[in-house]
């Protein structure tokens, strides 16, 4: 018996086999050539006619269902580490400096979560910023050895931001800083400067990214002036080869350690949480002043979010003044713009009218409503300092009571003040400041470092203190009047070979603690013979 189908007849056999012939285009068939009758003759494979053998004889049984395919397997998702992972561009030498870092930063999990916590917020907008500039995507991460990724970190030289600007360093680079607002603090703006500043740096250095991150950190002239010794010894002018600042010999290997630990955590035991490759927020020009708490409400976040994202702005309302863009959750910024719209710049803002009263002056007025004098004055086109009894002003007032607006730069300090040095056997004292008080003679009196007295305060230890101004201590009771009668005088102490942080201690009646903290040192640096120490000691304890 033999089937013919278009002209063409075909070998006996099974119905299904012959169907599936034609279905398929023959493919994997053997065939040969009938001459005589000029027809294209189907021979089954082996495999075929075995599976026809076995459907002639299993004539009752159900037919098999289709073998289902395979499940497609899922590409990884592409997150926002693997997008600076592909970034890289610095070279990382063998140096015992940077095994160090990476052997802190790899035993300390927790601080890598943290970080993460924080940077989620910015990473996605500096790294799109440093492929605009074709720059190394490692000072993606850069915010982690300035700050920790925390847009209120201040530190012992008034370094303020997520990128630790200098108030000089910050105006140079056009970042504005006033009672209302910090630009150095601003996310997009201090991103934008940092690189910039960086580029700059990048092309003194003759292209050298190693040298403009050292400059970053200490300064061009340190940077410069260690080049220019090494050329006059004749010796080599890279980084690793430099005599620099102690805090710099350690930040760029502690930045390239860390680039090392994103790059492939697995290999030092490390988990990453994924960072989803998508923009967190929007940049929203609001186009007026506007209260901090109506603005949370409009975006549908809490404070603390709204601050997280807006964190130059130190009061409880914008400057009104400008920079009047706000940065909200991408989710909700086109819904925040909608409502926004539909309130007027007038209503942004609560206003009082203030009737200017006999002995009344800007500044008194000013302290009352919380709000700067250069405020009122442009509010209320006032040119110089005069003003008359009964005539009125126009004051901004916060719609909320001031506890409400929780990363102000009020409520920063309070916080601070109220739990900074809190623990078991410790006192809360308040020192109202005296002339001629500093941060280290306030410190010798209640036997804490000066920096812990700055700390507690949400103050940097080379800030200004004014008579009169309350500073809050954390001290054991029996010490806040042991220093009563203490003579402090700052010293200038040159090491001498044989010195060891202890003994100079010992010999002075100081802290090893107060030493390290004078000098930004730790631990696990060596004294060179030569070295400088500012020490503040108690003449009245010395022999």
């Amino acid at each position: 018996m033999q089937i013919t189908l278009f002209s063409r007849t075909f070998a006996r056999t099974t119905p299904l086999v012959a169907l599936l012939g034609v279905l398929i285009g023959f493919q994997g068939c053997a065939y040969t050539k009938n001459e005589a009758e000029s027809e294209l003759v189907i021979v089954p494979t082996p495999e075929e006619q075995l599976e026809a053998d076995i459907a002639e004889h299993s004539l009752d049984a159900e037919p098999l269902d289709a073998p289902e395919a395979d499940e497609p397997i899922a590409e990884p998702e592409f997150t926002l580490w693997d997008r600076i992972r592909a970034g890289y561009q610095l070279e990382i030498p063998q140096d015992k400096r940077i095994d160090q870092e990476r052997n802190w930063y790899g035993k300390h999990q927790g601080y890598l979560d943290r970080v993460t916590d924080r940077g989620e917020r910015y990473l996605y907008y500096i790294v799109g910023e440093l492929e605009r500039r074709n720059m190394p995507m490692e000072f993606a991460l850069l915010p982690i050895v300035e700050s920790a990724f925390d847009p209120f970190a201040y530190s012992h030289v008034t370094a303020s931001g997520m990128w630790q600007f200098m108030p000089r360093t910050g105006r140079s680079l056009g970042l504005k800083q006033n009672w209302w607002y910090d630009g150095r603090r601003d996310v997009v703006l201090s991103t934008n400067a940092a690189l910039t500043y960086l580029e700059k740096l990048h092309k003194h250095f003759d292209g050298d990214w190693l040298l403009a991150m050292a400059a970053y950190n200490s300064g061009i002239g340190n940077v410069s002036r260690a080049i220019k010794r090494n050329e006059k010894a004749g010796k080599p002018t890279d980084f690793w080869n430099l005599k620099l600042p102690r805090e710099t010999q350690a930040y760029v290997p502690r930045l390239l350690a860390i680039s090392q630990l994103i790059g492939a955590p697995e290999d030092y035991g490390l988990t990453l949480r994924p960072i989803p490759n998508q923009p967190y927020f929007e940049a929203v020009e609001v186009g007026s002043q506007i209260d901090l708490a109506q603005a949370a409400e409009l975006a549908e976040i809490d404070m603390d979010e709204l601050y997280q994202l807006n964190p130059a702005f130190n009061r409880w309302a914008t400057d009104p003044t400008g920079p009047h863009t706000l940065l909200v959750p991408y989710a909700s910024a086109d819904s925040f713009k909608e409502k926004l719209a539909g309130i007027p710049p007038g209503k942004r803002i609560t206003w009082d009218r203030y009737t200017i009263a006999s002995g009344d002056s800007l500044s008194t007025i000013a302290a009352k409503y919380k709000v700067s004098v250069d405020s009122l004055k442009s509010i209320n086109g006032l040119r110089n300092n005069n003003i008359r009894a009964g005539k009125t002003l126009l004051v901004p007032i916060a719609a909320k009571k001031d506890e409400h607006y929780t990363q102000s730069i009020v409520q920063r300090i309070q916080n601070r003040q109220s739990s900074g040095g809190k623990s078991g056997n410790s006192t809360k004292v308040e020192h109202i400041v005296q002339s001629g008080d500093s941060f280290w003679s306030i410190g010798m009196k209640y036997g804490v470092t000066p920096s812990k007295v700055a700390h507690w305060n949400n103050l940097a230890p080379a800030d200004l203190i004014k008579p009169g101004q309350t500073l809050v201590i954390w001290t054991k009771a029996e010490a806040s009047t042991a220093s009563n009668n203490a003579v402090i005088r700052k010293l200038s102490y040159k090491v001498r070979r044989g010195d060891s942080l202890h003994r100079i201690a010992d010999k002075f009646k100081i802290n090893v603690n107060d030493i390290l903290q004078w000098n930004q040192v730790d631990t696990k640096s060596y004294l060179q013979p030569g070295d400088t120490l500012t020490l503040f000691v108690d003449v009245t304890k010395t022999n």
